[in-house]
């Protein structure tokens, strides 16, 4: 296992340092230092933002300093947290590919030297884990994506992506949750409200969680997205040991 480092981010934040290396092992552990931090209630803590393979903290430096703080986080470091045990969730995102909800994915098929139903399979075949959550407010960097279909990205990006677009870019897959200019090539689209800000807690999903993307039929789809703008969907969640 690396050495973990802490260091200064400014002179209200910290940086922890887990390693070098993007993979579930490290992804596993940052999870589960948030969900112990998060239950230690150290007061001054403001923030926590875990990334592909680092913590960043940020905390109010009238509560409490950062010799101290960091010290307290040693001691929590030292625990090492069982993450094998920990519980994650799994959301399921039903998805409406090809055709107007996904106009790229023949270009995904042709870059791939498959048909557009093997694709969805593969696309649709395993849970995705969120690494980090960055760029847009829920846009999430999800980790796993089957090397078959990894697709370049477009030439000439778009000006205008809807929301609940689901993309892949090089290596990753994700899902736009609000209208933005992107050059990922898409392929289908969820009803589903990623991120909505009316909410109690507006971004669905966590670092550490997984997305588990359901294909579903146009008539299926909009089925869902009425029931999305009434209030009345309920997004499928399941849990499992990692």
């Amino acid at each position: 296992m690396e050495e973990v480092k802490i260091s200064t981010a400014g002179d209200s934040a910290l940086l922890i340092e887990f390693g070098q290396e993007i993979s579930p092992e490290i992804n596993a552990r940052i999870t589960a230092f948030v969900h112990l931090l998060k239950a230690q209630r150290i007061e001054g803590v403001q923030d926590m933002i875990p990334a592909f393979t680092s913590l960043l903290i940020n905390y109010d430096p009238r509560v409490v300093n950062y010799k101290t703080l960091t010290k307290r986080l040693q001691k929590l470091l030292k625990l090492d947290v069982n993450e094998e045990t920990s519980t994650s969730r799994i959301f399921e995102i039903p998805v409406c590919y090809g055709g107007e909800c996904g106009p790229d994915i023949e270009n995904i098929a042709k870059n791939a030297g498959l048909t557009e139903e093997e694709v969805i399979k593969i696309h649709s075949s395993k849970d995705y884990l969120i690494y980090m959550l960055g760029f847009l407010p829920g846009f999430s960097y999800l980790g796993g994506l089957d090397e078959r279909i990894h697709t370049p990205r477009l030439a000439n990006p778009r000006i205008r992506i809807p929301a609940g677009s689901v993309g892949i870019g090089g290596s990753q897959t994700g899902i736009y949750p609000l209208d933005s200019p992107g050059g990922w090539q898409l392929l289908g689209l969820t009803p589903v409200k990623t991120y909505d800000p009316e909410r109690e807690n507006p971004i669905l999903f966590e670092a550490g969680d997984y997305i588990r993307f359901v294909p579903v039929s146009e008539e299926e789809y909009l089925k869902i997205k009425e029931q999305v703008e009434n209030g009345t969907y309920e997004c499928i969640i399941h849990t499992k040991e990692v």
